[in-house]
C-alpha cells in the first residue's frame, strides 16, 4: 500500500476525466436487470440519485432505461466532462457522506464504480434516509474476471508492481459491511458477467483510468504499461484483447 492517503486516490480522478469518459467500459443490461428484479420495480419511471456519477456512464445507461436520473458528483474535472456529455441531467457536487437531499425523495441511489470512496456509516445511513419506502440502495463494480485465466495472471503482475493496486475496494465485501450496520434492509448480492473485445490501445487506456495507475509518475506508468503490452501481445497476438468482467452487484432494499 503505497502512503498517499485516499483522497488522494479519489481526487486523481480530476486530472484524467476526459479519458475516463471515453476509455472507461459501460455495463451490461443484465446488470440492470438484476437491479430491477431484486428492488421490485423498474428503472423507468423511477428518481434516481447517481452518487458518484463521474462522467456520467451508469448515469447516461440509467436514463436510457426511463430513469429520471440526478447526477451527485464531488469532483470538478468528473463533472465538467459529465456536464459536457449530457447538458440536460441535473448535477448536484457533492458526496454520498452528506447528500443534501430532503428525506424520502428517491426510489434508487445508485453508486457505479464509486461507493469505496465513501464512509459507509455516513453514506448507507443517507441513503436510507432520502429513499422512499421500499426504495434501493444499489452499488456495482466492474471488476476484471478472476476465473479467466490471463486476467488472473495481470492482476498478479500488478499486485507485485502497483501500490495500492484494489487498495480502496469493497466489490463482494459490501453486502457484509451494509448488513453489519443493522439498518432497516433487505440485502442481496449478485454477480453479473459479460466480455466486451477492444483494442490492445484501448485496454491499456482503461486500465490507465484508474487510481492506482493514476497517481503514478508518467515515467514509472509508462514502464509498467510497456512490460504488460508486451505480456498481452503473447495472449493476443493481433491486438484484439477480450476484456472479461464480474459486475459484482449488491442491492440494498429499505423496509
Amino acid at each position: 500500500m503505497t502512503n498517499l492517503p485516499q483522497s488522494a486516490f479519489a481526487a486523481s480522478f480530476n486530472s484524467i476525466a476526459a479519458l475516463y469518459a471515453t476509455a472507461r467500459p459501460g455495463y451490461p443490461p443484465a446488470l440492470f436487470e438484476a437491479v430491477e428484479e431484486i428492488a421490485g420495480r423498474p428503472l423507468a419511471g423511477a428518481d434516481v440519485l447517481d452518487v458518484g456519477a463521474g462522467t456520467g456512464i451508469g448515469t447516461r445507461l440509467m436514463r436510457e432505461r426511463g430513469a429520471r436520473v440526478t447526477a451527485v458528483e464531488p469532483g470538478a474535472g468528473m463533472a465538467g466532462e459529465l456536464r459536457a456529455g449530457q447538458p440536460g441531467v441535473p448535477l448536484v457536487r457533492a458526496d454520498g457522506n452528506a447528500l443534501p437531499f430532503a428525506s424520502g425523495v428517491a426510489d434508487f441511489v445508485t453508486y457505479a464504480q464509486a461507493w469505496h470512496w465513501t464512509d459507509p456509516a455516513r453514506s448507507v445511513p443517507e441513503a436510507v434516509r432520502v429513499l422512499r419506502e421500499g426504495g434501493a440502495l444499489a452499488l456495482w463494480w466492474n471488476v476484471p474476471d478472476p476465473e479467466v485465466e490471463w486476467a488472473a495472471a495481470q492482476d498478479d503482475r500488478f499486485r507485485e508492481r502497483v501500490a495500492g493496486y484494489h487498495g480502496f475496494g469493497r466489490s463482494h465485501t459490501s453486502a457484509g459491511i451494509i448488513e453489519e450496520l443493522g439498518l432497516p434492509l433487505r440485502v442481496t448480492q449478485q454477480d453479473v458477467r459479460w466480455t466486451r473485445r477492444v483494442s490492445l490501445d484501448a485496454h491499456l487506456a482503461n486500465l490507465a483510468t484508474h487510481s492506482y495507475f493514476a497517481v503514478l509518475g508518467e515515467q514509472e506508468r509508462d514502464a509498467i504499461f510497456v512490460d504488460e503490452r508486451a505480456q498481452l501481445l503473447k495472449v493476443f497476438p493481433d491486438g484484439t484483447v477480450e476484456e472479461p468482467y464480474r459486475v459484482d452487484v449488491t442491492v440494498a432494499v429499505k423496509r
